[in-house]
């Protein structure tokens, strides 16, 4: 396993970041814990889930299944950097109640409190907005957070799905304030979806935020969609789906599936070792629901893409260039 500091802190994470969205929908508690323990085997010791990932009248399951794999010791929860998120409404039955979501000072200490309980541990070390509360001013959420590293149950805060301007605004904030401000800035970013380089990855790098992108493989899109829909496999949804309900789209994947089968390379290995060659990436979030598909993403560290390679993925997929640059003269 190979491993890099998150962002301009001391602290080391693996250069894959384990995402346990499916713990719970799609894997069963047993299955989840054998992901995390093979994971943490590998050496991939940073964690990534959400205090809403169990969805629906199950919100909060993924964070009990890790609580409950915690439990099981062994040292299970030092070697891990466990991250986890707020915003999303928590109320309770499933009813959208009041001040149960969103980044203000009482829904973020009911939240750290709640999370804290189900995780089974006294403390988180990568606490991340899930999204941008544009209700709540910055100095609100610094001094919530403040307080929680002070009482030990946060250590680090990030965000998530940040446009490059809150970034900034938030860690001015912070710096006027003496705060740390965020570490991290977890991204929509992949071969397919590149407008992050534009502003986001840029603003992040800036304020030495380490870049975690999450959906690597765009809903599977990346991941060989194609062939395994002609070999009978399961077919492309959500996302992936409606991309190549676009013929100009499908015939994009079609030729990244053809360049990488002529170079004798998987479609899903490669999207990952591509992000890991990005500037200012700490790692990409895999979500894996089998040890095997966990298998492969690991298999993604030891895979060198040549230049060739790199330029011919470009070519398919062009990025959109610098910022103003990519709209302006």
């Amino acid at each position: 396993m190979r491993y890099t500091q998150l962002g301009r802190t001391g602290l080391k994470v693996s250069r894959l970041v384990l995402g346990t969205m499916n713990f719970g929908p799609q894997t069963d508690e047993s299955t989840s814990h054998a992901i995390m323990d093979a994971a943490l085997d590998a050496g991939l010791n940073f964690f990534d889930t959400a205090n809403v990932y169990g969805w629906g009248e199950n919100k909060g399951r993924t964070e009990e299944i890790i609580g409950s794999w915690f439990a099981q010791g062994g040292g299970r929860r030092d070697k891990v950097v466990l991250a986890t998120k707020v915003y999303g409404n928590m109320g309770p039955d499933g009813e959208a109640w009041p001040n149960h979501d969103k980044l203000s000072a009482v829904n973020i200490r009911r939240a750290v409190d709640a999370s804290l309980k189900r995780l089974g541990t006294d403390h988180i070390d990568l606490y991340q907005f899930h999204h941008v509360d544009r209700a709540t001013p910055f100095e609100e959420i610094w001094q919530a957070v403040d307080v929680l590293v002070q009482q030990g149950k946060i250590l680090y805060a990030g965000s998530s799905n940040f446009p490059g301007y809150k970034i900034a605004q938030a860690n001015e904030t912070a710096a006027r304030r003496g705060s740390v401000g965020l570490v991290s800035e977890q991204c929509l970013y992949n071969l397919a979806e590149r407008r992050a380089e534009m502003e986001v990855i840029p603003a992040a790098r800036d304020y030495g935020l380490g870049v975690i992108p999450w959906s690597p493989l765009h809903g599977g899109l990346l991941g060989g969609v194609i062939k395994k829909e002609a070999e009978g496999g399961r077919r492309a949804s959500g996302r992936a789906a409606d991309t190549l309900a676009d013929p100009v789209a499908r015939k994009r994947i079609q030729a990244y599936e053809d360049l990488l089968e002529k170079h004798g390379v998987e479609p899903g290995e490669a999207a990952l070792a591509w992000l890991l060659t990005r500037p200012g990436v700490t790692g990409p979030i895999v979500g894996p629901r089998t040890r095997e598909q966990l298998d492969s993403a690991l298999r993604a560290l030891e895979l060198e893409l040549g230049e060739e390679l790199l330029s011919s993925l470009d070519e398919i997929f062009p990025g959109p260039g610098p910022s103003p640059e990519a709209f302006a003269w």
